[in-house]
């Protein structure tokens, strides 16, 4: 299985996520956070308390799959993330864009 932070992520870097992961596979760069799979269980806690849902897991829609790529190039150089941080600034008006409250 595979389990992904897509382009929703990106410009909020919502960190509700970083709270829930057993396995701290979450890294994170000044736009986004990605998961790393080579530590995550895929046990899929993360999926529901994205507020932006911007985490996917298998089935990957075809129009998020090269996520996956991403995610496991750039968690190879990012800094873990383990503790909940404040989002980005802008956060909460993207969040509003995407149409979530």
């Amino acid at each position: 299985m595979t389990t992904v932070v897509t382009d929703n992520c990106r410009g909020t870097r919502f960190t509700e996520c970083v709270m829930v992961c057993p396995v701290a596979c979450f890294r994170g760069d000044d736009e986004m956070l990605y998961i790393d799979p080579d530590l995550c269980i895929d046990c899929g806690a993360c999926v529901s308390v994205c507020p932006v849902q911007a985490i996917c897991e298998d089935p990957i829609p075809k129009d998020k799959r090269h996520w996956i790529t991403i995610n496991a190039e750039r968690a190879r150089r990012l800094p873990p993330i383990e503790t909940k941080q404040e989002p980005l600034p802008g956060a909460e008006e993207k969040k509003r864009q995407l149409g979530f409250e």
